[in-house]
């Protein structure tokens, strides 16, 4: 952007005539079928562009405080948002494409180039943060690695987002997240964590009967708002989710057990490079199916999950302690079995003609 504070708009960005006239009209009504309550209309405002001249201590801080409002589907079943995914991996292009099947407008960003990838799913790859600012999204979704969700936060020019925007994040644990969104993002800023306890592997067939697990951690007051944040959500709700509502640090200690523990036992079994066998029960098929699905993922995403879950620690101390509870009480067996032989005279377990019998060992030998 020039000294002179010209607005430039990516042309991917500028909305056609049929768009502009569906933004004028006066309501956009949503009906919330998850939650089985009806909110109020939403209201939709015309795009309005001014020319901000740049600061080095204000960069082109947009001076919007209206939503751009969700536009209406044809079928009139629900509300389009313009989504941005920040962080367009595997798993980011993986929620793109149910997103673009709804019909709500993609734009994806990374530091690796995926726009071919983008191309193939109907979204809109933007190498450049500021290029993708400049879109004005409804929505801007963190789907990153754990352990780089910090620095790619930081790269972001939250400033020139609406202060009206919904972040929200998809990371494997919530607690985290919630404290860096809450630190970085302006006051404005709406919030929203969730974790889809599913991926590209176990969700191969479908979302429904899948747990969503979200936490609104601040939504602001107002129609438009509370419309858009259940839009978001009835992005997972139409696919037929389990929605499940419940505080990040809730989560984080379930987490541990479910997702931690499955992957710290997944990571053990891989060590011991179990092979599929010619008499392999169902429970040993489980076992590898376990090493296939834990092993699949990065290992960053398994040091995220210890790193920053606060009950992850714990857990390792508890299943350590659970392993050696196990070989006492085999241990203890044992030795209990061999005491019985040495004084309650019962038979020895070794059979063998050649071991010594017990008048041989009266003699010294």
């Amino acid at each position: 952007m020039s000294s002179s504070g010209r607005f430039h708009q990516p042309p991917s960005c500028r909305r056609p005539a049929a768009l502009a006239q569906s933004l004028r009209a006066s309501t956009t009504t949503v009906t919330c079928r998850w939650r089985q309550q009806y909110h109020h209309p939403l209201a939709a405002a015309p795009l309005r562009l001014r020319a901000v001249p740049v600061r080095a201590t204000d960069a082109a801080r947009q001076p919007f405080d209206h939503l751009s409002g969700a536009v209406k589907s044809e079928e009139g079943t629900h509300p389009r948002l313009k989504i941005a995914i920040v962080g367009f991996g595997n798993y980011g292009q993986f929620l793109a494409r149910t997103m673009v099947q709804q019909g709500h407008t993609v734009l994806a960003h990374s530091r690796s180039d995926h726009s071919a990838a983008a191309a193939t799913i109907g979204a809109s790859f933007y190498a450049d943060a500021h290029d993708l600012c400049e879109c004005q999204p409804d929505v801007v979704l963190l789907s990153t690695s754990i352990l780089s969700a910090e620095a790619v936060l930081r790269s972001l020019p939250v400033h020139r987002f609406r202060r009206s925007t919904l972040f929200a994040d998809v990371l494997s644990v919530k607690e985290f997240p919630k404290n860096l969104l809450l630190a970085y993002l302006p006051g404005d800023f709406d919030v929203i964590c969730t974790h889809p306890m599913f991926g590209p592997e176990s969700a191969r067939d479908g979302w429904a009967g899948l747990p969503f697990v979200f936490d609104e951690v601040r939504v602001g007051d107002g129609p438009a708002r509370r419309a858009r944040a259940d839009a978001f959500l009835d992005v997972f709700a139409r696919e037929g989710c389990r929605m499940v509502e419940m505080s990040c640090a809730e989560h984080d200690a379930h987490a541990a057990e479910t997702q931690f523990l499955t992957h710290t036992v997944g990571r053990m079994l891989a060590t011991l490079d179990l092979k599929s066998t010619p008499i392999n029960t169902k429970g040993y098929e489980t076992l590898l199916r376990l090493v296939d699905n834990t092993c699949s993922d990065s290992f960053d995403l398994y040091n995220g999950l210890f790193m920053y879950n606060n009950n992850a620690t714990e857990l390792l101390h508890r299943l350590e302690s659970a392993m050696d509870s196990v070989k006492r009480r085999l241990f203890d067996g044992l030795h209990e079995v061999l005491r019985r032989q040495l004084f309650e005279g019962s038979p020895p377990l070794n059979r063998d003609s050649s071991f010594p019998a017990e008048s041989s060992l009266d003699d010294g030998r």
